[in-house]
């Protein structure tokens, strides 16, 4: 119960929620005794009756007895039919209260798992599948509402019917009580002992589904891949083994359950057989009615339920427990990147790099060495180098994705740990390698980093990006719905309305992660002027492989195995016949060979 113990908060903010319920649980178990006394009453009042009515054999008065004797046991029927329905009335407000509780319980639950999932770094996503992270905020919620709403409704419920009933038992005859209750702790001991092989199973259910769910999250966002080298056999046959998997888990769950609940029930008999024996023996000795063991009878037959939800309930609560575990080591995971300044902060466009180091905490990979360089406002820096050499890294650590082992990003002379993050963020467009875009229409995707959807700035912002007309030849032109990932747009579609995302903003710094790869020449001179003309001013990054990309930055670093190879203007750097001269003259030949 102690992972469990976090939801206690919850329990508090809906106390005069929950209190109610409670209320409506008493008084409604209250109204659940009252049927046996009525038919205790009613029993001894039939043996009574006999007894008079043979009594009065021969005479006249013995149609009036069977007549008293027969609206007796209607108005005692009617009595218990009445308490039946006071009890299902209350027992209807107990549902309205306690289990609508629940609902709002898992909503705000849901809400700060999300919440806390958006304050978590990049690197958090990189060590963590999608499909995991999905099963803890929709399924494990789920299974802790049960606990929430169901299993402490019922786990109050019972407790207080079996305290009600075993107090009127007691009460009327303690020897059949006692004999009564004696298979109750053998009970107590099979629960004991049951309780944390299902905890443990539910855990290993619950890991087998968050893989389940990763593997088909997985295919189907690569499902262009997977029908391109024609693994549709494979894949359905990992997903038969992933399912296999998780079907023994949830098997071997059932078989325990299923040998719980025939312990209780067999538990349950024997009270009866013991009531019917000990109680004929009391009766023979006058010590109580026949009426008393009538009343024992359906005392037995209600302990039935408490006993025998007692199982489920104890189900409930330990696949809770289980659930509520693996959503507390995301919500106890502090994230490594926090935004300490909550001051506005006005961004210029000033960048240096201080001896910076890194290397990437999930993989070990040492990706920047020292690396040092200084931008200044309104200046173009691009950075070339071959694949792994740092280019991504860097423009990562601008973002403030990852925080640096050594060194110090300085924005506008100030450490970019000490200012305001979501200020910078929101002054800084940000073009990635890999371009996501929502499935949703393109006008909002463009818009995506607006509060307001603004056509004009919209086109605008397409025109730049040279993604204007291939919008426009669509039926629906901006109102064109994107698929998953983007997936009705071509990559070079997808690169311009990521660009025309990032520049709608009017950033103050604007940043280019090799997003231009996909686009032909003609295009990227159009992309690259336009963007001359909105980033006046501000200052650009442009991560690229093309030397013809960059050739016109005010400076060009040249990164190889994570240092600063080379770093100058395109004349100086061609003047100097390193690295980069070696590039461009060996891009130059390509191109001459493709024409």
């Amino acid at each position: 119960m102690k992972e469990l113990a976090y939801l206690n908060k919850f329990f508090f903010k809906y106390r005069w929620k929950l209190l109610p319920g409670v209320i409506f649980v008493i008084i409604s178990n209250f109204f659940a005794v009252l049927p046996a006394q009525i038919i205790r009453l009613a029993f001894d009042l039939v043996t009574d009756n006999i007894a008079l009515y043979r009594l009065f054999n021969g005479f006249d008065r013995q149609s009036l007895v069977l007549s008293i004797f027969g609206n007796s046991l209607l108005f005692f029927g009617g009595l218990v039919l009445l308490v039946a329905l006071i009890r299902g009335s209350f027992l209807f407000f107990m549902r309205q209260t306690i289990i609508l509780t629940s609902r709002h319980i898992e909503f705000d639950l849901k809400n700060e798992i999300y919440a806390h999932y958006q304050r978590l770094s990049l690197a958090f996503y990189r060590r963590n599948n999608t499909g995991d992270l999905m099963n803890r905020v929709t399924e494990d919620v789920s299974r802790v509402r049960m606990y929430i709403g169901p299993a402490i409704m019922y786990t109050i419920n019972t407790t207080i019917l079996f305290i009600l009933i075993i107090i009127a038992m007691f009460s009327v005859n303690v020897k059949l009580a006692t004999y009564c209750l004696i298979p109750l702790p053998i009970l107590a001991i099979t629960i004991y002992f049951v309780n944390s092989i299902i905890n443990k199973k539910s855990e290993l259910i619950q890991q087998r589904l968050s893989s389940l769910s990763s593997f088909v999250q997985e295919t189907f966002s690569g499902i262009r891949v997977v029908k391109s080298y024609v693994r549709e056999d494979s894949v359905r046959n990992g997903f038969a083994t992933e399912s296999e998997h998780y079907k023994n888990e949830s098997l071997s769950l059932v078989r325990v359950q299923a040998f719980f609940f025939p312990i209780m029930l067999l538990m349950v008999g024997l009270s009866t057989i013991i009531t019917i024996y000990i109680g004929g023996l009391q009766v023979m000795d006058g010590k109580i009615s026949s009426g008393n063991i009538a009343e024992f009878i359906v005392y037995v037959n209600q302990l039935t339920f408490p006993v025998t939800s007692l199982g489920w309930v104890t189900s409930l609560i330990q696949r809770a427990a289980a659930s509520q575990k693996r959503i507390n080591q995301f919500l106890k995971t502090e994230p490594e990147i926090n935004n300490p300044n909550p001051n506005p902060l006005k961004v210029n466009g000033d960048i240096s790099f201080e001896n910076v180091s890194f290397t990437y905490p999930d993989t070990g990979i040492k990706a920047l060495r020292n690396v040092s360089f200084e931008i200044k406002q309104g200046e173009l820096l691009a950075i070339i180098g071959r694949t792994g050499s740092g280019k991504s890294t860097i423009a990562n650590l601008i973002m403030r994705m990852y925080d640096v082992d050594k060194g110090e990003i300085k924005i506008d002379d100030t450490n970019i740990k000490y200012i305001n993050l979501e200020d910078y963020r929101s002054q800084t467009g940000f073009v990635p390698q890999e371009v996501f875009l929502f499935s949703d229409t393109i006008a909002r995707n463009i818009a995506f980093g607006q509060n307001e959807l603004d056509n004009h700035a919209v086109e605008i912002a397409a025109q730049n990006s040279a993604v204007y007309k291939n919008i426009m030849e669509f039926d629906k032109k901006f109102e064109t719905f994107i698929g998953e990932r983007g997936i009705t747009l071509s990559g070079g579609q997808k690169q311009r309305v990521s660009i025309a995302r990032a520049i709608i903003k009017e950033p103050q710094i604007l940043i280019f992660d090799d997003c231009l790869s996909a686009v032909d020449t003609k295009t990227e001179e159009e992309i690259l002027s336009n963007l001359g003309k909105v980033m006046k001013g501000k200052t650009s990054i442009l991560i690229a492989h093309r030397v013809s990309t960059i050739k016109n930055a005010d400076k060009i670093l040249v990164l190889e195995d994570g240092e600063i190879a080379e770093q100058g203007t395109h004349s100086f750097l061609m003047h100097k016949k390193g690295i980069y001269h070696e590039l461009y003259e060996k891009q130059l030949l390509e191109e001459e060979q493709i024409s």
